[in-house]
Protein backbone atom coordinates (compact mmCIF):
# COMPACT_ATOMS: atom_id res chain seq x y z
CA UNK A 1 0.00 0.00 0.00
CA UNK A 2 1.59 3.74 -0.84
CA UNK A 3 1.97 6.58 1.45
CA UNK A 4 -0.02 9.04 0.93
CA UNK A 5 0.82 12.57 2.38
CA UNK A 6 -2.40 13.88 4.99
CA UNK A 7 -4.25 16.82 3.19
CA UNK A 8 -3.24 15.15 -0.69
CA UNK A 9 -6.60 15.05 -2.29
CA UNK A 10 -5.20 14.24 -5.56
CA UNK A 11 -4.80 15.73 -9.24
CA UNK A 12 -7.28 19.03 -9.17
CA UNK A 13 -10.14 17.99 -11.62
CA UNK A 14 -11.42 20.16 -14.25
CA UNK A 15 -15.13 21.91 -12.79
CA UNK A 16 -16.58 22.10 -15.97
CA UNK A 17 -18.19 19.19 -17.68
CA UNK A 18 -18.38 20.62 -20.65
CA UNK A 19 -14.62 19.65 -21.06
CA UNK A 20 -13.85 16.50 -22.51
CA UNK A 21 -11.01 14.25 -20.79
CA UNK A 22 -7.79 15.29 -21.63
CA UNK A 23 -8.64 18.82 -22.91
CA UNK A 24 -8.11 22.24 -21.34
CA UNK A 25 -9.69 25.29 -21.96
CA UNK A 26 -8.18 28.30 -23.89
CA UNK A 27 -9.81 31.72 -24.52
CA UNK A 28 -7.75 32.25 -28.00
CA UNK A 29 -8.27 30.67 -30.98
CA UNK A 30 -5.50 28.55 -32.37
CA UNK A 31 -4.90 28.18 -36.30
CA UNK A 32 -4.03 24.75 -37.13
CA UNK A 33 -3.87 23.90 -40.73
CA UNK A 34 -2.54 21.04 -42.89
CA UNK A 35 -1.09 23.40 -45.29
CA UNK A 36 -1.08 26.90 -46.95
CA UNK A 37 -4.43 28.91 -46.33
CA UNK A 38 -6.15 29.49 -49.71
CA UNK A 39 -7.83 32.54 -50.57
CA UNK A 40 -11.17 31.83 -52.72
CA UNK A 41 -13.22 34.87 -53.75
CA UNK A 42 -17.17 35.01 -52.88
CA UNK A 43 -18.27 34.78 -56.62
CA UNK A 44 -15.44 32.28 -57.49
CA UNK A 45 -16.68 29.73 -53.96
CA UNK A 46 -18.97 26.70 -54.80
CA UNK A 47 -20.42 23.94 -52.60
CA UNK A 48 -21.18 20.63 -54.26
CA UNK A 49 -22.72 17.36 -52.90
CA UNK A 50 -22.22 14.27 -55.23
CA UNK A 51 -24.50 11.05 -54.78
CA UNK A 52 -22.94 7.95 -54.59
CA UNK A 53 -25.25 6.96 -58.18
CA UNK A 54 -23.17 10.90 -59.50
CA UNK A 55 -25.85 13.17 -59.10
CA UNK A 56 -24.62 16.79 -58.59
CA UNK A 57 -26.60 19.62 -56.65
CA UNK A 58 -24.06 22.56 -56.22
CA UNK A 59 -25.14 25.97 -54.45
CA UNK A 60 -23.04 29.38 -55.18
CA UNK A 61 -22.29 31.94 -52.73
CA UNK A 62 -25.44 33.71 -53.03
CA UNK A 63 -27.30 30.43 -53.53
CA UNK A 64 -26.09 29.34 -49.90
CA UNK A 65 -26.34 32.86 -47.94
CA UNK A 66 -30.01 33.16 -49.37
CA UNK A 67 -30.93 29.87 -47.73
CA UNK A 68 -32.43 30.02 -44.47
CA UNK A 69 -29.59 30.36 -41.91
CA UNK A 70 -29.02 29.13 -38.53
CA UNK A 71 -26.76 31.18 -35.80
CA UNK A 72 -25.45 28.36 -33.56
CA UNK A 73 -23.17 28.62 -29.72
CA UNK A 74 -21.06 26.00 -29.97
CA UNK A 75 -17.93 24.38 -27.85
CA UNK A 76 -15.05 23.55 -29.79
CA UNK A 77 -12.68 21.07 -28.90
CA UNK A 78 -9.71 19.80 -31.09
CA UNK A 79 -7.40 17.17 -31.39
CA UNK A 80 -4.12 18.61 -29.74
CA UNK A 81 -6.05 18.93 -26.33
CA UNK A 82 -7.86 22.55 -26.68
CA UNK A 83 -11.20 23.66 -25.85
CA UNK A 84 -12.85 26.90 -26.89
CA UNK A 85 -16.37 27.50 -25.26
CA UNK A 86 -19.39 29.39 -26.68
CA UNK A 87 -18.07 30.32 -29.63
CA UNK A 88 -20.61 31.90 -32.43
CA UNK A 89 -21.72 31.39 -35.97
CA UNK A 90 -24.10 31.46 -38.63
CA UNK A 91 -24.49 29.22 -41.20
CA UNK A 92 -26.67 26.70 -42.89
CA UNK A 93 -27.95 23.61 -41.32
CA UNK A 94 -26.79 20.56 -43.55
CA UNK A 95 -30.68 19.24 -43.20
CA UNK A 96 -31.36 22.04 -45.18
CA UNK A 97 -29.07 21.51 -47.99
CA UNK A 98 -29.40 17.44 -48.28
CA UNK A 99 -33.49 18.02 -47.61
CA UNK A 100 -34.21 17.20 -51.43
CA UNK A 101 -30.55 14.73 -51.82
CA UNK A 102 -32.10 11.07 -52.62
CA UNK A 103 -28.94 8.67 -51.62
CA UNK A 104 -28.63 5.41 -50.03
CA UNK A 105 -25.06 6.92 -48.48
CA UNK A 106 -24.11 6.01 -44.95
CA UNK A 107 -20.75 8.03 -45.57
CA UNK A 108 -19.18 11.48 -46.63
CA UNK A 109 -16.10 12.53 -47.52
CA UNK A 110 -15.93 16.22 -47.37
CA UNK A 111 -13.33 18.23 -49.58
CA UNK A 112 -11.95 21.63 -48.99
CA UNK A 113 -10.19 24.11 -51.21
CA UNK A 114 -6.89 23.20 -51.20
CA UNK A 115 -7.20 19.66 -51.41
CA UNK A 116 -8.11 18.57 -47.69
CA UNK A 117 -10.67 16.16 -46.94
CA UNK A 118 -11.74 14.24 -43.90
CA UNK A 119 -14.85 11.69 -43.69
CA UNK A 120 -18.03 11.91 -41.67
CA UNK A 121 -20.46 8.95 -41.18
CA UNK A 122 -23.53 11.18 -42.97
CA UNK A 123 -25.90 10.64 -39.77
CA UNK A 124 -23.16 12.73 -37.86
CA UNK A 125 -24.33 15.41 -40.47
CA UNK A 126 -27.67 15.29 -39.82
CA UNK A 127 -30.46 16.50 -37.15
CA UNK A 128 -29.14 19.96 -36.33
CA UNK A 129 -25.72 18.79 -35.92
CA UNK A 130 -23.53 20.02 -38.55
CA UNK A 131 -23.52 23.37 -40.72
CA UNK A 132 -21.95 25.46 -43.75
CA UNK A 133 -20.66 28.16 -41.89
CA UNK A 134 -20.25 31.89 -42.92
CA UNK A 135 -20.08 34.14 -40.38
CA UNK A 136 -18.03 34.29 -36.97
CA UNK A 137 -18.57 36.43 -33.80
CA UNK A 138 -20.84 38.57 -36.29
CA UNK A 139 -18.38 38.77 -38.70
CA UNK A 140 -16.90 36.93 -41.73
CA UNK A 141 -14.72 33.73 -41.25
CA UNK A 142 -11.19 34.93 -41.22
CA UNK A 143 -9.48 32.92 -44.34
CA UNK A 144 -7.25 31.23 -41.46
CA UNK A 145 -9.72 29.75 -39.60
CA UNK A 146 -11.82 28.67 -42.79
CA UNK A 147 -13.35 31.60 -44.78
CA UNK A 148 -15.56 32.22 -46.78
CA UNK A 149 -16.73 28.80 -45.17
CA UNK A 150 -16.56 26.00 -43.43
CA UNK A 151 -18.02 22.51 -42.20
CA UNK A 152 -19.01 22.74 -38.64
CA UNK A 153 -19.19 19.33 -36.56
CA UNK A 154 -18.96 20.33 -32.94
CA UNK A 155 -19.51 16.77 -31.52
CA UNK A 156 -16.89 15.66 -33.23
CA UNK A 157 -12.68 16.93 -32.63
CA UNK A 158 -12.53 19.78 -34.74
CA UNK A 159 -10.42 18.24 -37.62
CA UNK A 160 -13.81 17.07 -38.71
CA UNK A 161 -14.66 20.74 -39.44
CA UNK A 162 -12.70 20.88 -42.36
CA UNK A 163 -12.10 24.70 -43.57
CA UNK A 164 -12.78 25.98 -46.90
CA UNK A 165 -15.05 23.55 -47.41
CA UNK A 166 -16.01 22.68 -51.59
CA UNK A 167 -18.10 19.83 -51.19
CA UNK A 168 -18.82 16.45 -50.23
CA UNK A 169 -19.38 13.09 -52.12
CA UNK A 170 -21.89 10.78 -50.12
CA UNK A 171 -20.21 7.28 -50.32
CA UNK A 172 -22.12 3.45 -49.65
CA UNK A 173 -18.67 2.64 -48.04
CA UNK A 174 -16.58 4.96 -45.51
CA UNK A 175 -13.35 6.57 -47.34
CA UNK A 176 -10.53 7.87 -45.18
CA UNK A 177 -9.48 11.50 -45.12
CA UNK A 178 -6.51 13.27 -44.87
CA UNK A 179 -5.68 13.02 -41.41
CA UNK A 180 -7.70 9.66 -40.96
CA UNK A 181 -5.14 7.98 -43.78
CA UNK A 182 -2.20 9.19 -41.39
CA UNK A 183 -3.23 7.56 -38.51
CA UNK A 184 -5.79 9.56 -36.46
CA UNK A 185 -8.83 8.08 -35.48
CA UNK A 186 -12.08 7.63 -38.22
CA UNK A 187 -14.71 8.83 -36.17
CA UNK A 188 -12.94 11.34 -33.21
CA UNK A 189 -14.97 11.53 -30.16
CA UNK A 190 -13.72 13.85 -27.88
CA UNK A 191 -15.26 12.33 -25.25
CA UNK A 192 -14.11 9.29 -25.69
CA UNK A 193 -10.52 10.42 -26.82
CA UNK A 194 -10.92 8.98 -30.31
CA UNK A 195 -7.46 11.10 -31.47
CA UNK A 196 -5.73 8.26 -33.22
CA UNK A 197 -6.51 4.90 -34.78
CA UNK A 198 -7.08 2.36 -31.79
CA UNK A 199 -7.87 4.93 -29.35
Amino acid sequence: MGVVSPGFRGRPRESSRRLPPGQYETHDFPVLSAGPTPRIAREDWEFTVETETGDRRSWSWAELTSLPSESPTLDLHCVTKWSKFDTSWQGVSLDVLLADVETAADFALVSSYGGYTTNVPLEDLMEGQAWIAYGYEGDDIPPEHGGPARLLVPHLYFWKSAKWVHGMRLLTRDEPGFWESLGYHDYGDPWREQRYQGD
